[in-house]
């Protein structure tokens, strides 16, 4: 029953739905597959859906969260671009690399070197590095946003104490 009022409430507000996502994501396609992601996500879970009104307002939440997400992910700029160094002098920006590497050994956690390893140099998505450390998706988000801030952090103050 719950998947009826689900599907049916898909079918009929689709194309609502997705002006919620488009509204949020520049991409109509990545808007698409937010909005099937979104739909196959809620029908593998089974919730208790008890009447149409209830799959409306969580299929609603579902795309608008997801869409949220898509468009955090979409603003991520990869390690390596957060620390491009205009500096002409090598000494300068091998001082500033060895500080970074001395951080990322001493201040950062064992957990977080291995996110930002696999996210940055693996190629790995957020959701492959949660599964396998069995964390959340949003725990792996935040220890690679709190490491990214200490590296940053780190550098530029390295390359103000040089200048």
């Amino acid at each position: 029953m719950a998947k009826d009022y689900l599907t049916d409430a898909f079918v009929r507000l689709r194309q609502k739905l997705k002006g919620i996502s488009g509204g949020m994501l520049p991409d109509p396609g990545g808007a698409e597959d937010v909005l099937q992601d979104s739909f196959v996500r809620l029908w593998r879970r089974q919730y208790p859906i008890g009447s149409e009104k209830e799959a409306e307002a969580l299929l609603a939440r579902t795309v608008r969260n997801a869409s949220l997400n898509e468009r955090r992910r979409a603003r991520t700029v990869p390690l390596e671009k957060d620390f491009v160094d205009d500096s002409p002098d090598p000494t300068d920006r091998e001082k500033a690399y060895a500080e970074m590497n001395r951080k990322i050994q001493t201040e950062l956690t064992e957990t977080q070197r291995y996110i930002l390893e696999e996210k940055e140099y693996g190629g790995r998505t957020l959701e492959e590095i949660a599964k396998e450390l069995k964390m959340e998706s949003a725990a792996v988000r935040m220890q690679l946003s709190r490491a990214r801030k200490t590296l940053r952090e780190t550098l530029k103050n390295a390359l103000k104490d040089d200048r």
